[in-house]
């Protein structure tokens, strides 16, 4: 049963799988915003764009020519992150305890959903999400598997407000030479509660909100959508499997085919709210490719969007959340009812 109190009195929430915490505040939802907002983006893409760097057929920005492909189209990213070349610590020449750097070498893709310009997720069919997800899962395999990859990180951003520099739908795949911050601190986290509690933090969790409910999104046979006690940004989600497994190289064809469901509702769920294409990033975490057996790795998606009142007013992290801790202002009880309430029709098919 949910306590009210948690709606009323400012209060922090630990987040279990990175060991940290964040203030609620959600006496605050009641103050008047006179802060920046911005006009609503009601541009309408087309099916194809003869600028995009990412339509079949069309130049990229280095001059490789894209395939005229029907389905995924999967290429190294020209303007990589990452890149493969190997130097040493010393050749770095930051060795000192206070003045360190480390070489970090890896491999960016970019992964086009579709070769339609103007779809999201949230447009497209869900067969068209399954081979986006078989997709990842090669990619994963294969980039896993290359000397000196040891995490492969499958995102994606959703948006202008996020950072996307083209609208085309497509996601990106950075695979490091060592474990990001995040997810380390999700390894440990992990790791350190099963050797406590002799189980999974993230079945054990999955099992108390669909007992609670009240952060539960919808459900499928295979996986849930909810919204993270835990949560920091307005309308953080995640979707976790039912089923225990370490990465998506154990998914199912039944599996493959509800989380490209979910994953499609989730999407129409976010545009239904304010009337817009939600941006977000979204990211899938999951065990290291180093080698070594991680049983106590549950994997997950996470959805991080910065909308907070409307289609063009946006949570920022400023001020006491740059330097102290993230706060936030609606619970997550109280996002989850708004996200419930949203059709499952798009408001563009409605």
């Amino acid at each position: 049963m949910h306590n009210h109190t948690l709606d009323t009195i400012s209060h922090r929430r630990f987040n279990p799988l990175t060991g940290e915490w964040i203030l609620v505040s959600p006496h605050r939802t009641q103050r008047p915003w006179t802060g920046q907002e911005e006009r609503p983006d009601t541009t309408i893409s087309p099916q194809y764009d003869h600028g995009c760097y990412l339509c079949p057929g069309n130049n990229r920005a280095e001059g490789m020519v894209n395939p005229s492909y029907t389905n995924t189209f999967v290429f190294t990213n020209d303007y990589a992150a990452l890149i493969p070349e190997n130097v040493t610590a010393a050749e770095l020449g930051c060795n000192d305890e206070l003045l360190r750097a480390e070489p970090e070498t890896g491999i960016c893709r970019v992964i086009c959903y579709n070769p339609r310009h103007d779809l999201t997720m949230a447009r497209m069919e869900p067969s068209s999400i399954e081979q986006v997800i078989s997709t990842w899962l090669e990619e994963y395999n294969f980039l896993g598997a290359q000397e000196g990859i040891n995490y492969v990180q499958i995102f994606e951003n959703r948006g202008l407000v996020m950072g996307c520099s083209n609208p085309h739908p497509h996601g990106q795949i950075w695979a490091n030479s060592t474990v990001p911050a995040i997810p380390a601190s999700e390894s440990r986290q992990q790791h350190d509660y099963m050797q406590t509690n002799g189980s999974c933090l993230l079945c054990n969790y999955l099992a108390l909100e669909l007992r609670e409910e009240e952060r539960i999104l919808f459900t499928n046979s295979s996986f849930v959508a909810l919204v993270p006690f835990w949560a920091v940004w307005p309308f953080e989600t995640m979707i976790l499997p039912r089923r225990h497994a370490s990465s998506i190289t154990s998914l199912t064809q039944e599996e493959t085919v509800d989380l490209a469901n979910i994953m499609n509702r989730l999407s129409i769920c976010y545009d239904n709210l304010f009337q817009t294409s939600f941006p977000y990033s979204m990211g899938i975490h999951q065990q290291p490719t180093d080698g070594h057996q991680y049983d106590s790795w549950h994997y997950h998606i996470h959805y991080l969007p910065p909308l907070l009142r409307s289609q063009t007013v946006k949570k920022h992290m400023v001020g006491y959340e740059l330097l102290a801790m993230p706060q936030r202002d609606l619970t997550a009880e109280m996002a989850a009812a708004r996200l419930r309430e949203q059709p499952a029709v798009h408001y563009r098919e409605a």
